[in-house]
């Protein structure tokens, strides 16, 4: 199972809209980079965001291009504060490759607990735009196959 997970594109700030949605840069860096995974064949069954608005679009963009259908699942504890612990837990039985649509510093605290086995420091932090893929199998509980930051798709 392949786990994906989608660090929300730039939003506006909380003192120009408490909702902060997607800037018109993070609109277009989440698009490029649903372009690109859809062109090297990545596709998932399942989407699902913490429901903030950032994430939500985020999610809605990304399934667009990797996901036959608009489904979109809200899944709770995955906010920026929440710990790692609930995902771990939930993830444990899903057998479709999923994409989580999220916030930096829960993605970045998910990806410790499972690569480090703790909620360490930060093993890996990425920045708005950036999306990971995680796999997990039988022999590894999970290992990260790669990382794809928005300024590696950067338009000239």
């Amino acid at each position: 199972m392949k786990l994906l997970l989608a660090h929300h594109g730039e939003a506006v700030p909380k003192e120009v809209d408490r909702d902060r949605p997607l800037t018109p840069r993070g609109i277009s860096e989440i698009e490029r980079s649903g372009a690109f995974l859809a062109h090297g064949g990545v596709r998932v069954a399942r989407i699902c965001h913490s429901g903030k608005t950032r994430a939500r679009q985020t999610a809605d963009i990304l399934a667009r291009y990797l996901s036959d259908h608009q489904n979109l699942e809200i899944i709770p504890h995955i906010r920026p504060k929440d710990s790692a612990d609930y995902l771990l837990y939930a993830c444990t039985s899903w057998e479709k490759d999923t994409l989580i649509a999220g916030h930096g510093p829960h993605i970045t605290r998910f990806v410790s607990l499972v690569l480090a086995g703790a909620q360490a420091p930060a093993q890996i932090l990425s920045q708005p735009g950036t999306i990971l893929c995680l796999e997990r199998t039988e022999a590894h509980p999970f290992r990260l196959l790669w990382m794809l930051p928005p300024m590696l798709l950067t338009s000239p």
